[in-house]
């Protein structure tokens, strides 16, 4: 087994196992995706670390316990279609591309595109295509999805996304309030949104899901 093979079950054992992940799915995606991969090379150490990494300005790749529990709550199946908004070097993009049937792999910074598809490549994750546009727009070209996704904190969701549900579908993020951030899941049913808290985490908010602030004169 590679060292970084064993960190890797180091990490299903000792921060997904541990918090109530309990889909075989989950853990087996997480066990073979090589998180090593989807970092920048001086993060390549870091990778299974219990915290959220930092991989480029506006974009956290969010720590494994966090990531595996927004997988259980959302529940991706076989045939979903999904939208990974802000995939950033695409980890999450790959894990949950083993769980579905596709994976809309969307980020705004052509750099990191570039990464996201260098990576998935050379992992074979050929049921992944990335796409290079606004986070809060979405990419409704190649919807409506099943699950979105999103890597980051928000403030708020536009409806600009959650349009792009199909009925029945589901959207997972982290909001942050102040100074306690939620995992809330939002079930879209006969057109109209409900949200539930999921569970307590953080992540730096991602500018384009910021309240826009009005000015009073």
């Amino acid at each position: 087994m590679s060292e970084f093979a064993r960190r890797r079950t180091i990490m299903v054992d000792t921060q997904v196992r541990p918090s109530d992940v309990t889909k075989f799915p989950i853990i087996d995606a997480m066990l073979t995706i090589p998180r090593e991969v989807f970092v920048p090379s001086a993060l390549q150490e870091a990778a299974y670390a219990g915290e959220n990494l930092a991989i480029a300005p506006g974009r956290t790749l969010l720590d494994p316990r966090t990531f595996a529990k927004i997988l259980e709550v959302v529940n991706i199946q076989p045939m979903d279609l999904v939208l990974d908004v802000a995939c950033g070097m695409g980890y999450s993009s790959a894990v949950a591309a083993h769980l579905a049937e596709a994976v809309i792999a969307l980020d705004d910074n052509s750099d990191l595109c570039a990464e996201a598809e260098n990576a998935l490549s050379s992992i074979g994750a050929d049921n992944v295509a990335v796409v290079e546009g606004a986070l809060d727009a979405g990419a409704a070209q190649h919807g409506p999805y099943d699950v979105i996704l999103v890597q980051g904190g928000v403030e708020t969701i536009p409806e600009t996304l959650t349009d792009q549900l199909k009925d029945g579908g589901r959207i997972a993020a982290i909001f942050e309030d102040g100074r306690l951030g939620t995992v809330r899941v939002g079930l879209k049913s006969d057109g109209v949104m409900s949200w539930r808290y999921a569970f307590n985490a953080d992540a730096p908010v991602l500018s384009a899901f910021r309240k826009s602030v009005d000015f009073a004169l």
